[in-house]
């Protein structure tokens, strides 16, 4: 079967499953109102931009902004003169887009992958160039760029064994995709040899690293964690379970309970990583008898108080810098994991559960390098707080071990950046 008939296939699933779309982002608009809003964005009635070209950058939500902002940054230095579009798929990632680059960028939703939103699409913004962001390959998407002569690159390019998988079911249409692409710059070699063995062409694909480790940190962050630990108590155990996902709380408030038999006066921290959970997740505390204390209450948190829900947004990185030891969740339950180099950036401890594809890698290279540890059980979770809690100098080199993982491995933005200029200047 010819692979244009397997994307019309595709594209006639995907308009039958518009009434669940719709009604998933109904039901999403209820526990995030602003899933309600800006429609017409997901369906290709983006912003006419006019005036000047075109560089169109995508990143699906809050941590694919935060890993292209190096790449932003240097975007916005070598081509002043052109509009920046920076297109996201949540609420959340739009509202990163706006708290760290404001009006530098313009900032729409990406369709669907429908034929006629895609070309809606591409014909307001008309964009030079198109960098895609880790693994979002759409058909239709990248068919519709390919017949408007727009090149696309597959920038910090990741490709798990399970999504590799995954495409190759798709055979000849993943092919046909990856063809498509004008370079795929690769996180790592496996990504890179999977990306190939899937049909990717090899003089296509190059490891420039990883756009993650180029994080910035706010200048000001120190001091201003500096002044939060302050205020939650400076003589306090202070520990952070960050990102949490349905599952994990329980656990986590497990392993808490015996924590607290070692160190009575801990603080943990609590962030669920979903907005819409924030009322659940206080709700589970309560139950389990924690004092807990809701970052939204705009309140000095009580010496009495156990846990501390940060049940805000961008504040994550501040609640890093105020706590003394990190776990990252999405660890303990398959959901993969999520991104363990901000808390090393900023010296602290890492803990990471048993799922990790996500950022397997990156948590490799922390491990070994003994700035993180990998647990498996609630067992596990209590002793590597306790053993970090009670180890100020543990601490340190661990601290010291994540920032020299981090300054070895920086360099994929002007990797990159050396291809968009060939293409465009092509």
């Amino acid at each position: 079967m010819p692979v244009s008939a397997f994307r019309t296939f595709y594209s006639l699933l995907f308009y039958l499953f518009i009434p669940l779309v719709i009604i998933r982002l109904l039901w999403r608009g209820c526990r995030a109102p602003a899933y309600l809003h800006r429609w017409g964005e997901r369906f290709g009635f983006a912003p006419f931009l006019t005036g000047k070209a075109v560089i169109w950058v995508h990143a699906v939500s809050v941590g694919e902004v935060q890993a292209s902002l190096p790449l932003m940054r240097a975007l916005l230095s070598c081509y002043p003169h052109h509009t920046l579009l920076l297109t996201t798929l949540t609420p959340t990632g739009s509202a990163q887009v706006q708290k760290q680059l404001g009006a530098n960028v313009a900032h729409c939703y990406l369709p669907y992958d429908l034929p006629d939103a895609t070309a809606r699409f591409l014909q307001r913004v008309q964009p030079l160039l198109g960098i895609i962001l880790e693994t979002e390959l759409w058909p239709n998407l990248l068919h519709q760029c390919q017949r408007r002569k727009i090149p696309v690159i597959l920038a910090n390019a990741r490709l798990s064994e399970r999504s590799a998988l995954g495409y190759y079911r798709l055979g000849v249409l993943t092919r046909d995709m990856l063809s498509k692409l004008a370079f795929i710059a690769a996180q790592g070699k496996a990504d890179a040899d999977r990306f190939i063995t899937l049909g990717a062409p090899p003089e296509r694909v190059q490891v420039t690293g990883n756009l993650k480790f180029e994080l910035k940190l706010p200048p000001h962050l120190a001091a201003q964690g500096t002044s939060l630990r302050r205020q939650w108590g400076a003589q306090r155990p202070l520990w952070i379970a960050a990102s949490t996902h349905e599952g994990e709380e329980e656990q986590i408030l497990a392993a808490f309970k015996q924590v607290r038999k070692h160190y009575p006066t801990a603080l943990l921290i609590l962030v669920p990583r979903h907005p819409e959970r924030f009322n659940r997740v206080h709700q589970l505390c309560q139950r389990q008898g924690f004092i807990t204390q809701r970052r939204s209450e705009q309140r000095a948190c009580a010496p009495a108080t156990e846990i501390f829900l940060g049940d805000s947004m961008g504040e994550l990185l501040l609640f890093f810098a105020a706590s003394d030891v990190a776990f990252l969740g999405g660890s303990l339950v398959p959901v993969g994991g999520h991104n363990p180099l901000e808390p090393a950036a900023l010296k602290r401890p890492v803990i990471l559960g048993p799922h990790l594809f996500n950022f397997k890698g990156i948590s490799h290279q922390l491990l070994e390098a003994g700035a993180a540890t990998q647990i498996q059980t609630i067992q596990d979770l209590t002793q590597a707080v306790v053993r970090y809690l009670g180890d100020p100098q543990l601490r340190v080199k661990a601290g010291k071990a994540g920032q020299r993982v981090i300054a070895q491995n920086q360099g994929a933005s002007s990797k990159i950046m050396q291809q968009i200029t060939v293409l465009l200047s092509g």
